[in-house]
Order: C-alpha cells, then structure tokens, then sequence
C-alpha cells in the first residue's frame, strides 16, 4: 500500500511539474526572459554541389561523352557535353583538366590505344574551339585497360567507348 500511494504522489508530482508555466517579471523590476518556444525548423534544401568543385564540374557539364563503335567523331550529344563543359571551365580558368580516352574491350591494345587518343583528341579540339585554353588540356589514351562496365555485352561495351574529364588542378575543395 506505501508503494502505491508513494507512486501516485510521484506521478501527481510530475505532472504538476509538467503542467506548470513559467512565470514572467513584471516590466518595472527588469528585463525578463522572453518566452520560450519550440520552434520546428524544416531542414534546409539540399542546395548541391560547392560551385567551382569536381562534385560541381560533373553534376552541371557532365564528365564524359561517348562514342559510336570504331569512332572517334562526336555526337551531337557528346558536342554538347563538351559545350557544357567548356561554358563551366570558361567560369573557372583557373582549373586544368585530363581527358581520357577509352574502348571497349575487343580489338587489339595498339588499336584501341590509338582510337582512345584520336577519341580525346577529339574532344580536346572541340573544347579548344569553345575557347578553353589548350594548356590547360592534357589528353591520355587508356585504350581498353580503363573500363566504366566489365560485362561483355553491348551496353557495357557502348559505355566503354568514351572520353572522361577529370578535373586534375585549380579547382575548389
């Protein structure tokens, strides 16, 4: 019986305790605290990737551009890619770049070595002629060493078939 009636008391207690409001000072006998509320903060809008970063570079211009099978000419697609990506590093000259230049796995390594430098070379001129400085362009050939998708099948293989830029210096974060 002690217990219960000692349980009741601490339950009466404590909602007593949670029932109560604070009380405010009169304005005559100083500053009082302003009344406390509970605000509810809506988290902010993912706002993206830092502007100037490698994050910023791939999700506004896009990192690569592909190629039709034994072809280094560009798509109309891989053309604008490559305008997006120069409109970005126009904004930023202070960053350089690398592009890369991939197969797919058939052929030989010499051949593939040459269409992945013919296939960054070309998108190395096209940016040239949307007036990014061509020293600020290195360009690499990992032929068919470098692959995106390891299955032998034509999407992994058309994902294969394409130059990458990677952001190699001057960039924020």
């Amino acid at each position: 019986m002690n217990i219960k009636f000692v349980m009741v008391a601490g339950m009466t207690a404590l909602l007593a305790a949670c029932a109560s409001t604070p009380q405010t000072t009169d304005n005559n006998s100083g500053p009082s605290e302003p009344p406390r509320t509970t605000r509810t903060e809506t988290p902010a809008a993912n706002p993206g990737p830092v502007p100037g970063t490698t994050a910023h570079f791939v999700a506004t211009a896009g990192d690569r551009v592909f190629y039709d099978l034994d072809r280094s000419t560009l798509t109309s697609a891989g053309r604008e890619t490559l305008r997006r990506q120069a409109d970005w590093l126009n904004a930023y000259p202070s960053v350089t770049i690398r592009i890369a230049g991939n197969c797919d796995e058939r052929g030989t390594r010499e051949y593939n070595l040459a269409l992945g430098a013919r296939r960054a070379n070309a998108a190395r001129d096209y940016l040239v002629s949307l007036g990014v400085s061509p020293s600020r362009i290195q360009t690499v050939s990992y032929g068919k060493e470098r692959p995106t998708c390891r299955e032998s099948s034509e999407r992994c293989w058309s994902l294969n078939r394409n130059a990458t830029t990677m952001i190699t210096g001057g960039a924020t974060g």
